[in-house]
């Protein structure tokens, strides 16, 4: 879409509202100043540990930038000008360029800048095998460059005659051990773009006459194409030359024959072999890029040829809701072979509906490509959702996943044994946080891959630590013989400390700390000797803490605000908490007013509905709806909105659960000092649906704000969030849960707003222009913000600061300023 058919479109917006299009506001000072404060930074380690790569992200691109003119095309935004990618990977946001690196020596604390070109726009860097290197990207006006940097002085240069093609991702890759990248680059021999007809050459036709049926998922259908031209359009971004380059001389040669629609690329533990899906037609009208008709491919960098085809699978436009397309999928290379390819098929039609004793066979493919044939190593009883690997032998780690019951499970495998029975290492839900295990730490080979950490028979897991009194992040050793856990790192109970990874073979380990007065920085923690009557669930081993990097706080004045971790019950006695903000100057026993937020959450089991997320001891960071504290606001923030009941049917007591959800938040926080009469709702996306519901539903809130929502789910008629039948089979569900067929309840005032260009199919940008009008139809009091050129969550620094703005002057006119309720509805 040009630009100046968006404007068309925002216009008439406008004139179906009764409103012009106004000016960006700004939010009063603290606000304004609080949210230009520089973003933390992030930590990336190196492979072998010696050096933090510290990421420095920008707060908010500007307008200019999110308005850059893009195509829609099979799920992807492209912008022409730089034959670049304009959203992320996600859909739901802008590609915004990186703020800058910093370089620090672990050991010695020296840090160094790294010297970035002028106005440069980079992407996450990526570290060499054997960490001397990083590579990253740098978007300019015209092209996409690729850059390496020199972890030893900071130094870095461009690879000249480079044009990298970043539409589908994957545009580059370290290859092993060696000093050289395997990259997707543009076609030398391109051409002039492509260019649509100003006079249709004829209608947009979808077709859906194929023989299969039954039920399938709908829910990619997002930027889909729409005619041959498009088709044209996108083989002319997406197509790639694979290309070896040489870093040291910059040499650059071709691999895998002609250019090619390539998705995914993976470059073999050997580094000689490449696993490459190319995308083929007829391509699919109704779904985007990723079920694409696709060749799975194995081809040698060493050659110019095209390679072996390993398969070749159809489109998957008729997938089940929640299943997965039949035939070959999920390719990878096994990490302790030289070149290995592990993949999965489906058993049960790629439907969870179909009862069968095994979802997912599991199957190995190794050399020669081309004459080798597959040998099946597993079965798994739901779907196989991955191997990791020890560093040698036949050992694994299989997992697998129904995502029905959000249930995973995880059991150690030798593969080469087919008598030895898997032992099951841990089986919980997904929702289980208390229980959790935590996650395997991993140690990287020299050929880049990475193979679980094994010392003495023991592997290591790093966990959130979830508990009645907030998030612990630990480090657990298990040993696999005996199922014996030691704790050998907890953060203590008054900071948030996380485990990063392992510095080397020495056992030292890198954790990033915060508290609410201690900005983020890393730390270097040395194991130290056993402790003796070391309370459950506490570190039995001693640690000693060093500072790595030394941030200050950059906006004191926020650490004026207090929270707290506040936990309660529901009235059926499920477990409920929110984190409480006050606002600076705040004494205990003010009356204050106060906007909640939430988004709910859908849950099998009620003991996990109510399990506590997240800490009261990070380092505060005000943004978005927070930054409402620096004006006399109280926030109760991420209340527990938990839709509790079996997956079939959970959102048959939708209404009663939100409404029992809200009633229990809001006497809380009046016990705490909130002032009851003066609360304001806030939510963003499945929580906007929330936020009309509970205006429609309850006397509980004086106003709502409702951003991004999708308000008539019939819209989305094949399911939505956790519901997985279709409009058809509960038409009941879908009139209840939608506040649309409810705004003439809607009494008390919303605000409605929305990212003009929203890519997701469950809230579409029609949806909020929809429900004003008919809350305003009815007599209710709204207002409704169209945000030009955003998707789904907002990017730019003007469409954020006039959102700030906005939400600021809705709940000071009708929650902070409001006169008293008269007589309840």
């Amino acid at each position: 879409m040009t630009t100046s058919h968006r404007l068309i479109a925002i216009s008439l917006f406008a004139l179906a509202t009764g409103s012009a299009q106004a000016q960006y506001k700004q939010p009063p000072e603290p606000l304004l100043s609080t949210m230009r404060v520089p973003v933390p930074a992030a930590p990336n380690l190196d492979p072998t540990g010696k050096t933090l790569l510290l990421v420095q992200q920008a707060p908010y691109p500007g307008i200019a930038r999110v308005a850059e003119p893009y195509l829609k095309l099979a799920g992807v935004r492209i912008e022409p000008k730089a034959h670049t990618r304009h959203d992320m990977s996600s859909g739901y946001g802008i590609r915004a360029c990186l703020a800058g690196f910093t370089l620090v020596d672990v050991s010695s604390r020296r840090q160094t800048a790294v010297e970035l070109p002028k106005d440069a726009c980079p992407d996450w860097p990526l570290w060499s095998a054997n960490g001397t290197k990083f590579a990253f990207s740098n978007t300019t006006d015209s092209s996409v460059e690729l850059w390496i940097g020199d972890a030893a002085t900071g130094k870095t240069r461009r690879i000249d005659g480079v044009k990298l093609n970043t539409i589908l991702d994957h545009e580059f890759q370290w290859i092993g051990d060696k000093d050289a990248l395997l990259v997707k680059q543009i076609p030398a021999n391109l051409g002039a773009a492509p260019t649509k007809s100003a006079v249709p050459i004829g209608p947009d036709i979808t077709d859906a006459t194929d023989s299969q049926s039954g039920e399938s998922s709908t829910y990619e259908a997002r930027d889909t194409l729409k005619s041959p031209e498009d088709e044209t359009l996108f083989d002319y971004y997406a197509s790639s030359q694979l290309a070896v380059v040489e870093v040291a001389s910059g040499n650059l040669r071709n691999v895998g024959g002609e250019a090619r629609v390539y998705s995914e690329i993976s470059v073999a533990p050997d580094g000689r072999h490449v696993l490459a899906y190319a995308l083929k037609r007829p391509y699919s009208y109704v779904t985007t890029w990723e079920r694409f008709a696709h060749d799975v491919i194995v081809m040698s960098v060493d050659r110019a040829d095209h390679g072996h085809m390993i398969a070749s699978n159809p489109v998957a436009d008729r997938v089940p809701v929640r299943g997965v397309p039949i035939g070959p999928r999920d390719f990878h290379w096994r990490a302790n072979a030289p070149a290995t390819l592990i993949y999965a098929e489906a058993l049960d039609g790629g439907d969870w509906k179909n009862d069968v004793p095994q979802r997912d066979r599991v199957l190995s493919l190794g050399e020669p490509f081309g004459k080798a044939r597959p040998v099946e190593i597993a079965r798994t009883t739901q779907r196989f959702a991955g191997l990791s690997w020890f560093a040698d032998g036949n050992r694994a780690l299989l997992s697998e996943f129904d995502a029905n019951k959000r249930w995973y499970q995880t059991a150690l495998v030798d593969m080469a044994d087919k008598s030895a029975a898997p032992k099951t290492l841990w089986s919980l839900s997904l929702d289980e946080r208390y229980a959790s295990p935590g996650n395997p730490v991993f140690d990287a080979l020299p050929n880049g891959y990475s193979v679980l950490r094994e010392k003495g028979g023991a592997i290591f897991l790093a966990g959130a630590g979830a508990s009645p009194q907030g998030d612990r992040p630990f480090l657990d050793r298990h040993e696999l013989a005996t199922g014996k856990v030691q704790r050998l790192f907890r953060s203590e109970a008054t900071a948030y400390e996380r485990f990063v990874d392992f510095i080397g073979e020495s056992g030292d380990f890198l954790t990033w700390r915060e508290s609410q007065t201690e900005p983020p920085n890393a730390w270097l923690r040395t194991p130290g000797g056993a402790l003796a009557d070391a309370p459950q669930g506490e570190a039995a081993f001693a640690s000693s803490a060093a500072k790595v990097t030394d941030f200050p706080d950059p906006a004191p004045l926020v650490r004026q605000i207090k929270k707290r971790l506040v936990t309660y019950k529901r009235a059926d006695g499920v477990d409920l908490s929110f984190t409480l903000y006050t606002p600076p100057g705040y004494k205990e026993g003010d009356k204050v007013p106060a906007v909640l937020y939430a988004y709910p959450q859908d849950f099998a089991d009620p003991s996990q509905a109510g399990q506590v997320r997240g800490s009261e001891h990070t380092f505060t960071r005000l943004s978005d709806y927070r930054l409402i504290l620096l004006a006399g606001y109280a926030l109760i923030d991420n209340a527990a909105f938990p839709i509790v009941g079996d997956p079939k049917n959970a959102y048959d007591t939708y209404l009663e659960q939100l409404v029992a959800d809200a009633q229990a938040a809001v006497d809380k926080a009046s016990e705490l000092g909130i002032d009851r009469d003066r609360i304001g709702v806030l939510g963003h996306s499945h929580g906007a649906l929330m936020v009309a519901n509970l205006l429609a539903h309850t006397d509980l809130f004086r106003a709502g704000v409702a951003r991004s929502g999708g308000y008539n789910k019939t819209l989305t008629p094949f399911g939505f969030q956790n519901e997985r039948r279709s409009f058809w089979a509960a038409p009941k569900v879908y009139d209840e849960v939608s506040s649309f067929f409810h705004a003439d309840k809607i009494d008390e005032p919303i605000l409605i707003v929305h990212g003009s260009d929203d890519a997701n199919p469950g809230t579409e940008v029609t949806q909020s222009p929809r429900l004003f009008q008919a809350v305003r139809g009815n007599g209710g009091t709204a207002r409704l913000v169209m945000l030009p050129f955003e998707p789904h969550w907002y990017t730019a620094r003007e469409s954020n600061e006039h959102l700030v703005a906005e939400t600021l002057d809705w709940f000071d006119k009708y929650v902070k300023n409001a006169a008293p309720r008269g007589k309840a509805k």
